[in-house]
Parts: C-alpha cells; sequence; structure tokens
C-alpha cells in the first residue's frame, strides 16, 4: 500500500487554507471553489487508502458513494457539487462566477469543508 493517499489529504489541506485566504480577500467565488475542491481531494484521500484506487471525477456524490459516506455528509456534497461547476464556470446562471457567490455562500462552503475534514480524519486514515 502507498502513502499515496497522504499526500492528497496534504494538497486538500492546502486548498482549504486556499479557500480560507480567498474569504478574507472576499473572493468568495475562489473561496467556493477552493473548499470544492478541498472535499473532493479529501474523499479521494478516503479511497486511495481504502480501496486502492483513484477515481478521476470532480462529481462529490459518486465520490461520497464510493467513500461510504454516513446520509448527512452525502447532503452536504450534494451541496457542494453543484457549487464546482458554477464557481468555476458559471454556466448555470447568467453571470460571472464573481458575481454570483457572496460571502454567506463562501463562509457556508467553507464550514461545509470543514466538516468533511473533520470527518474523513476520523476515518482512521
Amino acid at each position: 500500500m502507498s502513502n499515496e493517499y497522504l499526500n492528497w489529504i496534504k494538497q486538500a489541506e492546502a486548498d482549504l487554507k486556499t479557500s480560507e485566504n480567498s474569504l478574507n480577500s472576499k473572493d468568495f467565488y475562489a473561496s467556493v471553489f477552493w473548499s470544492q475542491q478541498a472535499v473532493e481531494k479529501y474523499l479521494k484521500s478516503k479511497i486511495l487508502k481504502e480501496k486502492d484506487e483513484l477515481i478521476k471525477t470532480h462529481d462529490l456524490v459518486l465520490l461520497g458513494k464510493r467513500s461510504n459516506a454516513p446520509e448527512d455528509i452525502m447532503l452536504t456534497l450534494k451541496k457542494l457539487s453543484l457549487n464546482y461547476v458554477e464557481s468555476r464556470y458559471g454556466i448555470l446562471v447568467d453571470k460571472i462566477p464573481a458575481e454570483v457567490f457572496g460571502k454567506k455562500e463562501a463562509i457556508e462552503s467553507l464550514k461545509s469543508a470543514k466538516e468533511i475534514e473533520i470527518w474523513i480524519k476520523t476515518q482512521k486514515l
């Protein structure tokens, strides 16, 4: 078993820090995006550790299912998954991502990402 999953955890932690920095600099769409990225990497680290496979997707719901995430975590993943496309491309509404996401959404996304981080780290990876 490789320790590659540890690199995914380290990068997820760095992404969370970037999300916090973006929130503090009022780049709210970027904070939302980096929160989603952190969660994606945390889930991939769990799958890599437990199943020795790397799933190449941004779909947090799929990753959550593969991670055997509990229902409360799955609900959070569904919401964060929607943020990925919109914070990156802004295709769901007729606005750019910087105009779609505000402080409230950034705070909620970061809080959700930290909840996932706690869940992942209690899984004895």
